[in-house]
């Protein structure tokens, strides 16, 4: 598919942040953004690269009644000799299209998908942050734009791509979390749209997180929506826990994300001969492994962050700390792992990272 490139001018180019260490996460956007329409009767066209810009929607707009909209999260960055990288990009990309077919979306050609975000990352590439830690976040979101009411899915959609550069995802850096454990709201059930992102499942979120913020915790760890007793997810991330000599995850059924970093962690640890087990881990079981000493370790994976790790967890006002609230020796052997790859810094023998040229 061709793609109409339209260039800021010169004289209004947005200003480079120039001091890396103070980005935050998901406050600054480049110059363009990559756009694509889709009607049902003509499928995807009008692929564009243009100034970044206001969006301009009917109030009927589709995604603003009945939440057709999805989006992905990915990051690139810049590594040794100014080389540039993606991390396991068609991952996302096939995630994407899982979501899109569960809200009767239309999915998006995997290659249109990356010829158009390359593209953009080369026009964009002097937004790559250098400094190590630090990367370009990459959003791209589908939203219905057919004007209509009645509860039915759009004929018309909107694909965008937006490009900003971020630091560390958590105000602490890579230091230990602390989660508050909520049974009195529910995230997803099986069946529903838990396993996808879309951005319903964000807003369910959020009166649960403020509560958590509220009470000085950085996240929510979320219980199953039937017997609320099984861990599922962080309000962003996936989780896991070292219990005895074994690295613990929930099991995707449904109502759980299945996080590329995640799979990635489950991939290397497994690669170093670690048992890894995906299976149930009630909050009981928690509470039982913290008491006699068998609760090790605890860590968040997700784009956003890598690996977080998790140093005291909150439940019916007890709370369990997990490893003197340090961070554990495989949290951080993890996280170097994965961040050395996607910087180019090691051998990648799993092929997870794809260079981006001209």
């Amino acid at each position: 598919m061709q793609i109409k490139v339209v260039k800021v001018t010169p004289s209004k180019l947005k200003p480079k942040p120039a001091d890396e260490s103070k980005l935050g996460f998901g406050k600054i956007f480049t110059d363009h953004f990559f756009t694509l329409k889709y009607h049902a009767d003509r499928g995807w066209y009008d692929a564009m690269i243009e100034p970044y810009r206001l969006l301009s929607l009917e109030p009927t707009a589709m995604c603003l009644h009945y939440g057709q909209e999805i989006f992905e999260g990915m990051k690139a960055y810049r590594g040794k000799d100014d080389q540039i990288f993606l991390f396991r990009p068609y991952e996302n990309i096939k995630r994407m299209n899982v979501s899109a077919e569960r809200l009767c979306m239309p999915k998006i050609d995997p290659e249109v998908f990356m010829n158009a975000l390359k593209t953009l990352l080369m026009i964009e590439k002097d937004w790559i942050p250098r400094t190590r830690g630090a990367s370009l976040y990459i959003r791209p979101t589908m939203i219905a734009t057919e004007a209509a009411l009645g509860v039915h899915d759009a004929n018309e959609y909107l694909f965008f791509i937006v490009l900003g550069p971020v630091g560390v995802y958590y105000p602490q850096g890579f230091s230990p979390t602390s989660m508050y454990v909520t049974d009195d709201y529910v995230r997803a059930v099986r069946g529903g749209i838990g396993n996808i992102k879309a951005a319903g499942n964000y807003a369910a979120s959020l009166r649960a997180s403020k509560v958590a913020m509220e009470k000085g915790f950085t996240q929510v760890l979320w219980l199953d929506a039937v017997e609320r007793k099984y861990i599922e997810e962080v309000g962003t991330s996936n989780i896991f826990f070292v219990i005895g000599n074994e690295l613990v995850t929930p099991p995707l059924g449904g109502s759980i994300l299945p996080g590329v970093t995640r799979d990635s962690v489950i991939q290397i640890a497994r690669s170093w001969n670690i048992s890894v087990s995906e299976r149930p881990v009630s909050i009981d079981e928690l509470v039982e492994a913290s008491a006699k000493g068998g609760l090790k370790e605890a860590f968040a994976s997700g784009t956003a962050a890598i690996v977080s790790p998790i140093g005291k967890i909150s439940y019916k006002e007890r709370e369990i700390i997990i490893n003197d609230e340090k961070t554990g020796d495989l949290t951080e052997k993890l996280y170097n792992e994965i961040l050395q790859i996607q910087y180019g810094e090691k051998d990648d023998p799993f092929g997870w990272r794809m260079p981006v040229s001209e």
